[in-house]
């Protein structure tokens, strides 16, 4: 799918969604770099624009402030052009935050088990991990969150895969939606999901 310009890509706007310690970040970023387009971290885009950092924000402030940040920030976001956006882990789990990214382009959703999100975010300061059991509470809320993050529309495995294999899947998996959508641009998001699988 062409583009103006002399970049050829299968799309100018991507969000990555899924929980926390999947590589949204890193991946994000490396794809913004391989699409040539701009790379926005909603997490840290929350932190520059409060001034503090997220536990701090999730202390001082509650985690009912920080949702209500996170969807001022899908709003802004979903009307940017030529982006590549990395989501917090529970932005994609509120619904009209949900509605709002999925009507506005596709949803890459990373996946992992919980024991690598463990081992990648035990060492973090990050308040949903407060507990005697951290493993445990990843469990229970990736099995929370599982049916939601279904909704997603590509879903792409990181566990124990270079952040470069992950990237080229999705792009990939970019370039069969962008086919799907040229051909019937009036295919919704369930529909398309209906049709993909991992």
């Amino acid at each position: 799918m062409s583009n103006s310009g002399l970049i050829e890509r299968p799309v100018t706007w991507v969000a990555l969604a899924g929980f926390m310690g999947t590589g949204k970040s890193r991946v994000g970023w490396e794809l913004s770099r391989a699409l040539a387009l701009h790379f926005v971290d909603t997490d840290k885009l929350i932190t520059r624009v409060v001034g503090k950092s997220i536990p701090e924000v999730f202390a001082q402030e509650g985690e009912g402030y920080f949702r209500a940040c996170e969807h001022e920030v899908v709003q802004r976001v979903t009307r940017l052009e030529h982006a590549v956006i990395s989501l917090g882990g529970g932005t994609f789990i509120h619904e009209e935050n949900r509605r709002r990214l999925l009507q506005r382009g596709p949803v890459v959703v990373l996946w992992a088990t919980p024991e690598t999100v463990y081992q990648r975010t035990k060492n973090s300061d990050r308040p949903l991990l407060k507990s005697e059991d951290p493993l445990s509470k990843i469990k229970n809320l990736m099995d929370e969150r599982e049916s939601i993050y279904r909704e997603g529309t590509i879903h792409v495995h990181s566990d124990g895969r270079p952040s470069e294999e992950i990237v080229e899947e999705i792009l990939e998996r970019l370039e069969r939606w962008a086919e799907v959508h040229q051909a019937w641009p009036e295919i919704t998001e369930a529909e398309w999901s209906d049709c993909v699988t991992d």
